[in-house]
């Protein structure tokens, strides 16, 4: 099925992964009334996992390239959640962003903008969200980020 959401992301040549199994004892989403919470998505590309510490060996715009790939991964999630038709997507509530950085970094705004500018320039104002970006010592498998989001649905 490809609806109003699914064409604006093939015009941004993003075509959704399958949505990724959980790694441990938990569930990809859970929704509770019209709301989608979905478990964090960690980086990840074609070539596997982007791993890296921000403020060491890795630039700003990396992880924000790292934070898209989480944003895609939680639109896969979301996809899944709502049947396969992303178009029951009213809006993204909530983002929280978890960046793998130095104790001195302190641009995760910028890195965890990677997600929200993508989130936008997919879904128009659906995408326009509140959000947290929030500095971790150490991610999940050395990723450099992971983003949870909330999303509300018809």
């Amino acid at each position: 099925m490809s609806g109003e959401y699914e064409s604006r992301l093939m015009e941004l040549g993003v075509t959704l992964p399958d949505a990724p199994a959980p790694a441990a004892n938990y569930v990809p989403y859970v929704q509770t009334g019209k709301l989608v919470h979905i478990s964090g998505q960690i980086s990840s590309g074609p070539d596997g996992l982007i791993t890296g510490k921000l403020g060491a060996d890795m630039s700003t715009e990396e992880g924000a390239a790292a934070a898209k790939t989480c944003a895609i991964s939680l639109l896969a999630q979301l996809k899944a959640a709502c049947g396969g038709d992303l178009d029951e997507l009213v809006r993204v509530v909530k983002l929280v962003g978890f960046v793998n950085s130095t104790a001195d970094f302190t641009d995760q705004p910028k890195v965890i903008n990677g997600a929200s500018d993508f989130m936008v320039e997919a879904l128009g104002d659906a995408g326009c969200h509140a959000r947290s970006a929030v500095s971790a010592a150490s991610l999940p498998l050395g990723v450099a980020v992971e983003i949870e989001g909330i999303f509300e649905v018809k």
